[in-house]
């Protein structure tokens, strides 16, 4: 198992040496010294052993040079001492293990001049240890191949991972923000309607109760069903409707055949909050928001009467929807605003049928 999981290589390369040393043991004799099946100088099972041997002392001398030098140079802005520090051994490693091996070896598979019309012992020496080089190189480019890939991955998977973390703080940070404030506004609320309509009274308080509820359910879900979304928009703007009375008009129409869609959650929330936020709400104006299906989207539209001063605000809400939906879908949130209405739509994702 360590093997399988060791990082400094970054996969199980088992079956990579099983198949590679064999295979560039059998080609290093072809390509660099010549030899052939059917004339001189003969390929014989002798020099292949021997080729075999070396090859598989450089690759698994290489491969330990390698996490040696990963593990002495492990940060990614220390690539290039890394590759210096590596390249300087590997070459020195790959010359010396090449020669010493030949020279104790040169007897059993016949490597000698003599065996070589033509070539000098310089010849056989200079192939032998350019073989070596190819050999090392081939190394190389496997495993620092596999290697870089295997840290753009992790690079990648920490990044989105930090992403992810920073959206659901985002997302608690909201949860806070609006809370404490959402609270405060409803209890007055509250305090009012008692000694007028203690019926309502106990209404309002069961919807709040279903608000509440609601968040802290889905307070974990990139995404949930359209439906659930609605039964908290609907709570919530009994809330809302509560609290400004003929003020505030609030319109419904979605078609059953989109409420198993999804959206990410407590957006149509927010989209009413950030309406009454920044716009009159009025007697002279009253603030008309309407929700309804377009071309795929969910739409929350309200027209539009700004506040000439509103209160402070984290800039997160709008944003906050945006990131949740990247990490879900490609497809974008998209704002429209005129000198009369403002909208906001957000994609609908499908949910795919089971077979």
């Amino acid at each position: 198992m360590q093997w399988v999981t060791n990082k400094r290589i970054g996969f199980d390369d088992r079956w990579v040496m099983l198949i590679m040393i064999p295979v560039t043991a059998l080609i290093i004799p072809f390509v660099f010294f010549g030899l052939r099946l059917s004339r001189q100088p003969y390929f014989t099972w002798k020099i292949y052993v021997t080729t075999l041997i070396i090859t598989s002392a450089i690759w698994m001398g290489n491969r330990l040079i390698m996490k040696i030098s990963r593990s002495r140079y492990p940060l990614f802005p220390e690539t290039r001492k890394r590759l210096i520090f590596q390249s300087a051994v590997m070459l020195v490693y790959t010359f010396i293990a090449t020669n010493v091996l030949g020279y104790l070896l040169s007897g059993y598979c016949d490597m000698i001049k003599e065996n070589y019309p033509g070539h000098t012992f310089q010849d056989i020496l200079f192939n032998s240890n350019s073989a070596s080089v190819f050999c090392s190189l081939t190394v190389v480019a496997i495993y620092e191949t596999k290697y870089f890939m295997h840290e753009l991955q992790y690079a990648v998977e920490e990044k989105e991972h930090l992403k992810r973390e920073s959206l659901q703080a985002q997302l608690q940070a909201l949860k806070s923000q609006v809370n404490p404030h959402f609270l405060f506004n409803n209890l007055n609320t509250l305090c009012a309607i008692i000694p007028e309509n203690p019926d309502q009274a106990i209404d309002f308080v069961q919807q709040l109760s279903r608000v509440y509820r609601y968040i802290l359910e889905v307070k974990d879900e990139k995404s949930i069903p359209l439906s659930d979304e609605m039964e908290l928009l609907h709570a919530y703007s009994f809330l809302l409707k509560t609290r400004f009375g003929d003020n505030l008009s609030i319109e419904i129409e979605v078609p059953e055949i989109n409420l198993q869609q999804k959206i990410v959650p407590l957006s149509l929330q927010l989209l009413l909050e950030n309406a009454i936020k920044h716009n009159i709400v009025s007697a002279e104006k009253p603030l008309k928001i309407t929700v309804f299906v377009e071309d795929g989207n969910l739409v929350v539209r309200n027209n539009l009467q700004k506040k000439n001063q509103i209160s402070e605000t984290t800039g997160i809400g709008l944003q906050n929807i945006r990131n949740r939906y990247k990490l879900i879908t490609d497809k974008l949130i998209a704002i429209q605003e005129t000198a009369f209405s403002y909208k906001v739509s957000l994609p609908l994702i499908s949910v795919p049928l089971c077979a």
